[in-house]
């Protein structure tokens, strides 16, 4: 079943893409060329395009600000702020990953080069502190700091992730822990830091970032159940593609773990020294599948959504609730 898109989603995009786009002009030719591109409004030779990233994070700081104020466009910049970290991170991932496509087209490294896309993806991450700093609401230091906690939580999850790759006794504790930082942190601050910066009761910005690191831990299990099992159509990733890579996402490493015969044949096909044929990538989703985890995901999914609605209860954000929730369950339901 195909999920229905929020309206928040497009309210979100309508509104922070100006901005994005605003913002990026202070940037050098060649690096705001690269980051154009990333973001999908340009092709390769600089000619307008109309591609465009999902503006989850931004549509949660605006949703949230709407907690703690009648004017959430006030959040603008701390939305725009969080969707710059977000490019940051896809644009240094898909470097270290090799990926060589996102969002059906080429990554920026493989166009532009190894260098320039990391430039690029620095300079995001300098646009997202100024853009708050520059702001004169009183909360914007505040905000600052908790965007600045989440970029050092990301990034620590991504050093783990990388740890991942050279090792194979990777626990499944571990694993949650990485996901945490990689992908929870982020979406904490994105569903707090709007309610911080217009002022909102600090039960409200504790309860709703727990809501948020929640909601992240139940997207990254989305993930990875998609990089198994996704339309290539769909997603814009090649089929298989985190077996492909051998990469630990949280099914894997619950099959590796479990004990089972397919989780150890699993094991074995990882460990060989030859990339995978496309036989033995099917036989890798199938172990994964046969060792319980694929149901164990989806189970862990519904588990977290749970955990985050009940934050999102007592984070008591009157009007934002309703659009909030929409997006919790968009984000399980959703096949790209």
């Amino acid at each position: 079943m195909t999920a229905t898109v929020p309206s928040a989603l497009a309210a979100a995009q309508e509104l922070v893409d100006p901005e994005l786009r605003k913002i990026l002009s202070r940037l050098d030719p060649d690096t705001r060329r690269v980051s154009e591109y990333h973001f999908g409004w340009v092709n390769a030779d600089g000619v307008p395009d109309t591609r465009s990233g999902k503006a989850l994070r931004p549509a949660l700081v605006m949703l949230s600000a709407r907690s703690g104020s009648d004017d959430y466009g006030a959040a603008l910049p701390a939305a725009a702020a969080v969707e710059l970290v977000h490019n940051f991170s896809l644009l240094h991932d898909d470097l270290m990953d090799g990926d060589l496509s996102r969002r059906h087209r080429p990554t920026a490294w493989t166009v532009f080069g190894r260098s320039a896309a990391l430039l690029a993806g620095d300079a995001l991450l300098a646009l997202a502190t100024d853009t708050l700093l520059e702001d004169p609401s009183p909360q914007a230091v505040d905000a600052a700091r908790s965007l600045s906690s989440a970029i050092s939580r990301l990034i620590a999850g991504q050093a783990a992730d990388l740890d991942f790759e050279q090792r194979m006794d990777v626990t499944l504790d571990e694993c949650r822990t990485m996901v945490a930082g990689k992908t929870g942190a982020l979406l904490g601050c994105s569903a707090s830091i709007g309610a911080l910066f217009v002022g909102a009761p600090r039960q409200t910005v504790e309860q709703l970032d727990a809501f948020g690191r929640e909601l992240g831990m139940a997207f990254q299990l989305v993930d990875d159940l998609l990089g198994l099992w996704g339309d290539p159509e769909i997603t814009g990733k090649p089929v298989l593609s985190d077996l492909r890579s051998r990469k630990k996402s949280l099914p894997v490493v619950h099959a590796m773990t479990s004990g089972k015969p397919e989780g150890a044949r699993l094991r074995e096909l990882y460990v060989q020294s030859e990339p995978l044929s496309d036989d033995q990538l099917d036989e890798a989703a199938e172990m994964v599948d046969k060792a319980g985890s694929r149901e164990w995901t989806q189970a862990e999914c519904e588990r977290r959504l749970i955990s985050a609605q009940r934050h999102l209860e007592l984070a008591d954000c009157g009007a934002a609730t309703e659009g909030l929730s929409e997006l919790a369950d968009y984000i399980l339901r959703r096949q790209r």
